[in-house]
């Protein structure tokens, strides 16, 4: 039974994730859909626990300052929504779940940084979603072109009934009048 479990997680599961630890600094980069509009929202802020990691449902929770109020947003790190993960700053911390951040603020919740290299944490290439972003784009310029050409059949249309309409009173005017 475990491993239909396993194989039905595994296919839900991103081929690579960025490893994301406690402490570190990250930009979310997340799909957000309003009406029929879809862009990329981008959630900067500390890792502030970390779940799951080898499972499909691996989990963050960022935290981060706006307008002077702490705001958290737990991401699912395979969820589709969630397009990429950058590690910008990696910090030194001995705990997994770093709830005494909530508390601090200014100089209190400065973390000592530590040295990583950047490019190869981050240089994760997810072929699928890849190509799922080509395909919008893909789909986006199909949706311009289908436009473009529906605006220029009914422009030319539009053309054709003013050259009939002419046509009718040019017909009209060389005709001599006979109601006299």
């Amino acid at each position: 039974m475990s491993d239909v479990i396993t194989t039905i997680n595994d296919r839900y599961k991103k081929s690579a994730v960025v490893d994301v630890r406690s402490g570190d600094t990250v930009k979310v980069h997340q799909k957000i859909r309003e009406g029929n509009k879809e862009r990329i929202q981008v959630f900067q802020g500390l890792v502030i626990r970390t779940d799951q990691k080898g499972s499909h449902t691996s989990r963050i929770t960022v935290r981060r300052i706006a307008s002077g109020i702490g705001v958290e947003k737990s991401f699912m790190l395979h969820s589709p929504l969630v397009v990429q993960v950058e590690v910008t700053k990696r910090s030194r911390v001995r705990r997994n779940y770093l709830s005494y951040m909530r508390s601090r603020t200014g100089k209190a919740a400065r973390m000592t940084g530590i040295d990583f290299d950047r490019e190869a944490v981050n240089a994760i290439h997810d072929e699928a979603a890849e190509a799922e972003e080509a395909k919008l784009k893909e789909e986006k310029a199909k949706e311009a072109t289908a436009k473009a050409e529906a605006k220029a059949a009914e422009e030319a249309e539009l053309e054709a009934k003013a050259a009939a309409v002419e046509a009718r009173h040019e017909q009209a005017a060389d005709k001599p009048s006979e109601d006299k």
